[in-house]
């Protein structure tokens, strides 16, 4: 449960990130800049923590996935991207693409506790 939180720290970190990065304007301006810097920092120390009881796999699929449509979506709202059904598509495909790769983990480790536990 506690990598699951650390991991959402990251996510949400690094969006913050992302998204100071976009209000940086090429690190020309300095609060952004900062928040550029604390941002990933942050992101990648929760990330280093989440490591400890989550497997690679998941956690670094759901950290980029996770964060990859939601800056797309900060994009959108607070950017005013262009939103159509193609990135529509493409969002849902990443969100679905997180979740079976997740499930598909937890099946394998499952297996595998099963495995060492009848030798």
């Amino acid at each position: 449960m506690k990598g699951i939180l650390f991991l959402m720290i990251a996510v949400l970190s690094e969006v913050f990130g992302s998204t100071m990065l976009k209000l940086s304007n090429g690190f020309t301006n300095f609060i952004p800049s900062l928040g550029v810097i604390v941002g990933f920092s942050l992101a990648f120390l929760a990330l280093s923590y989440a490591l400890k009881t989550i497997p690679l796999s998941s956690a670094y699929a759901t950290w980029s996935g996770l964060g990859t449509a939601l800056t797309a979506l900060i994009g959108v709202f607070l950017f005013q991207e262009s939103f159509n059904l193609y990135k529509m598509v493409g969002l849902c495909l990443v969100i679905a693409g997180i979740y079976v790769l997740n499930s598909t983990t937890q099946k394998v480790e499952d297996n595998t506790v099963s495995v060492s536990e009848n030798v």
